[in-house]
């Protein structure tokens, strides 16, 4: 069962002094544009539960906390430090997302285009791609339309974006400098 904390009690947490180590799973560019000030970026597909454990043993017991963009990624490193059998690890509820619309201090950089809508854009262009060119060349082509479509219909029913895992990994979604995202 994954648990969750809301942006109020975990900003709460934060004001109260206590030690909170959140976890923030978006790709290095989407932290940078925008973050909780607590966090420390670890993108989804480059989180290692077991290593994490391994830095938190110092604060036995002390709680996880995860965030994304709006909480779907963040239940993703929760479930997969579920499955490492890593305790006390808690889902930020509605995301980084919820934090800014609550109005709580968040640390803002350049602004880039959401992942969310990076995919949106790829599977347009490759839904559009395929109508054109199933007119212009081959009826075959539509095959790549269905293709794109088959896949949104998978992302929305097991809330898990194949495309997206795969733009996280694009060039534009690095920073040179890797270390300019993290924040201790």
């Amino acid at each position: 069962m994954i648990h969750t904390i809301t942006p109020q009690q975990l900003h709460e947490r934060i004001r109260s002094g206590a030690t909170v180590r959140l976890i923030d799973v978006r790709t290095p560019v989407e932290f940078q544009e925008v973050h909780v000030q607590a966090a420390r970026n670890v993108p989804l597909d480059q989180l290692d539960p077991a290593s994490l454990a391994r830095e938190r043993s110092t604060a036995e017991g002390a709680p996880l906390y995860v965030i994304c963009r709006s909480g779907s990624r963040g239940r993703q490193a929760c479930e997969k430090f579920e499955q490492s059998n890593t305790p006390n690890v808690f889902n930020v509820e509605g995301g980084t997302q919820a934090c800014i619309e609550a109005g709580l201090p968040v640390v803002r950089g350049r602004a880039t285009i959401s992942l969310e809508r990076q995919v949106r854009i790829a599977a347009g262009a490759l839904v559009l791609a395929g109508a054109v060119l199933s007119w212009l060349v081959h009826p075959a082509f539509l095959g790549l339309s269905a293709f794109v479509g088959a896949g949104l219909v998978f992302a929305g029913v097991t809330d898990t974006c194949g495309m997206g895992l795969l733009l996280a990994r694009m060039p534009w979604n690095r920073l040179r400098n890797p270390a300019s995202c993290s924040v201790n």
